[in-house]
């Protein structure tokens, strides 16, 4: 189908949100996962030209991160393409204070075509869909001593703003920093998920080489054992606390604060032992 909207990262968990609000306003989407039509993977450029054929606007996110070996190269090419087969829009998925998500910002933005970027702060979902999950369930959380506070923003919230830049125009040469409307610490969040479910969560704070011992452990995979490494120690350094109004610009409302986002969860049972 022509000018449909290609949304990568389809199945994860911006990608998922923002492919069902479009469906819900019946615009024409194509997924870029490997699981679609036909299939997407970043190591496979063989495959991006039928992935690209015939679309107009594309919604970039990369995963694991833009500080993953490869990972420059891999979206300066994908631009090169996308262009190449036509495409007009291009709305990136970037982080706060990162430099290799702002090399990676300058490869959408010299492109050519028209682009919006949209950085976000650590998501709320960390808490219910990914990396803290299981501690919360099983009642304790074990985190390296973060050395900042962070505003936290709800992944519902950027759904709706990357959306709004996909359909309308006036977001096109923008860059928008989304935050929640406070800063927390991971102690204030795990109070708040506790207050919410009405059940105590450990808490505690530890070296990085007792943490990295810890992940191993429970054998996490080392792209993921890597990735928090980074996160902890070059993100939340403090330069990321600080809040903006980028969301309430872009929606007209204010941004879900974490105990909205804390009740919202709780009803879906995620956090529910069984």
């Amino acid at each position: 189908m022509a000018n449909e909207t290609l949304i990568l990262g389809a199945t994860g968990k911006t990608g998922k949100r923002v492919a069902e609000k479009l469906h819900k306003m019946n615009i024409p989407i194509r997924s870029g996962s490997r699981n679609g039509t036909p299939p997407f993977d970043w190591d496979i450029p063989d495959n991006w030209n039928a992935v690209l054929n015939g679309i107009k606007k594309v919604y970039i996110t990369y995963q694991p991160d833009f500080v993953a070996p490869g990972a420059l190269e891999k979206i300066q090419r994908f631009v090169d393409v996308a262009k190449q087969s036509g495409v007009q829009q291009l709305v990136l998925l970037s982080g706060r204070g990162e430099k290799e998500a702002e090399e990676g910002e300058a490869i959408i933005m010299t492109s050519g075509l028209h682009w919006t970027i949209v950085r976000a702060s650590w998501f709320m979902q960390n808490f219910s869909e990914f990396f803290f999950l299981d501690n919360i369930l099983g009642g304790q959380i074990i985190v390296p001593k973060p050395k900042a506070l962070e505003p936290f923003v709800d992944l519902d919230d950027l759904a709706d703003v990357v959306v709004e830049t996909l359909m309308d125009d006036r977001h096109k040469g923008k860059i928008y920093e989304l935050t929640g409307p406070e800063l927390l610490s991971f102690r204030d969040t795990i109070r708040i998920i506790s207050n919410v479910i009405n059940r105590p969560i450990g808490y505690e704070e530890v070296d990085m080489d007792s943490y990295v011992k810890m992940l191993r452990d429970y054998q996490i995979p080392e792209d993921i054992i890597w990735l928090m490494q980074y996160l902890f120690t070059e993100v939340l350094d403090g330069r990321n606390e600080s809040i903006r109004n980028d969301i309430e610009e872009v929606l007209g409302r204010k941004p879900t604060t974490f105990h909205e986002y804390a009740i919202k969860a709780n009803q879906t049972g995620v956090w529910n032992i069984s």
